[in-house]
């Protein structure tokens, strides 16, 4: 994939991005660096931090990390944020990084694995399913709301990068979400895709796609490529991606560098622009012009018809998966969204 080419048309791509300034370091803050979970057992006791969780969803098993404020007590009701990442990734990655830093700030939160992905069960194993990743946040709102830590009314959600759009419809389709927030989306329709990659790597990714899914259904066996390989344009993502490259961010032992080529031509198909004007939860759109597809997040935020707030910032599309200042001013304004749109916690009195 020719990056010159993409950035030149005004955006950035998610399957080939913009490299990433030199003079950035590789290692992440210390204040983002990932904590280990509490294991949960089957009558869990809940307690601050991370509290590790399971949950069913269309025959499968998911598993989720619950995390609690370092002030919460037994009989608090927290308002609660389901935080989902970017595709083929798993809830280590950029989705623990916002938990953790809201949870700082006082709300529940909840990353989990997707079917398909990470501790979670269900093959095939990689599969992109934006059908699958749409049911599965509603579940796992369905679920949250049965546990006692969280304030059943006020379940809130934050897309980052491509699950943005997962999140977007799940928020249009499920009253169970009060409020909605992006951060760096990789928001797609038809049009976008033809201008980045051109008409003819994706009628090729169409037509390899459907009959990846066709094999599949005849002999169970799963078609992979790389979802990320610097040189390798057949894999998912190619080009210096350098989150995905880098064992001090990305890559990470819960990841596995797979992408099944069946997940092409639904991926494809799923257009997150049209969404907008579905959503009638407060909405925040956190981007800027070095994120993925700005031309399509403004277009998003100028279809929503319900309450909405627009930031736009600095920084390339990775910043905002785990360095600052990126993911500080993300935070702060993700936070300062939910404290306004979801209600206080219900503290326990002791």
């Amino acid at each position: 994939m020719n990056t010159t080419k993409l950035f030149s048309l005004g955006t950035i791509a998610l399957l080939a991005l913009t490299p990433i300034p030199t003079v950035l370091s590789e290692t992440p803050n210390p204040s983002l660096q990932r904590r280990e979970p509490t294991i949960m057992t089957t009558q869990p006791t809940f307690r601050p931090g991370i509290n590790r969780v399971t949950f069913q969803g269309e025959g499968e098993t998911l598993v989720g990390n619950l995390y609690l404020p370092a002030t919460y007590q037994t009989g608090d009701r927290l308002p609660t944020i389901i935080v989902t990442g970017a595709w083929t990734t798993v809830k280590e990655q950029m989705p623990a990084v916002y938990a953790q830093r809201l949870a700082d700030r006082g709300f529940a939160t909840f990353a989990f694995d997707f079917r398909y992905w990470g501790e979670s069960s269900g093959t095939p194993r990689q599969y992109e399913s934006p059908a699958a990743k749409v049911q599965d946040i509603k579940n796992a709102a369905a679920f949250l709301k049965s546990l006692p830590v969280v304030d059943a009314n006020q379940v809130g959600g934050l897309g980052i990068c491509a699950s943005a759009g997962y999140m977007a419809k799940a928020v249009a389709e499920d009253a169970n979400f009060k409020s909605f927030a992006t951060v760096a989306a990789w928001l797609h329709d038809p049009e976008s895709l033809q201008a980045l990659f051109g008409k003819e790597t994706v009628q090729r990714r169409m037509a390899i796609g459907k009959a990846a899914r066709q094999a599949f259904d005849r002999t169970g066996k799963v078609e992979y490529v790389p979802a990320y390989a610097q040189a390798n344009f057949n894999a998912a993502m190619s080009g210096d991606v350098s989150y995905y490259g880098s064992k001090e961010r990305g890559v990470i032992p819960q990841w596995t560098n797979r992408f099944a080529v069946m997940s092409w031509h639904e991926w494809q198909d799923f257009n997150g622009v049209a969404l907008a004007s579905s959503i009638k939860a407060p909405t925040l759109i956190v981007h800027s012009d070095g994120s993925a597809l700005p031309d399509n997040a403004r277009k998003f935020y100028s279809q929503l018809g319900g309450q909405k707030q627009l930031v736009w910032t600095d920084g390339q599309h990775l910043d905002f998966y785990d360095r600052d200042p990126q993911v500080s001013t993300a935070v702060a304004a993700v936070a300062t969204h939910f404290q306004k749109t979801l209600a206080s916690p219900t503290i326990s009195q002791k």
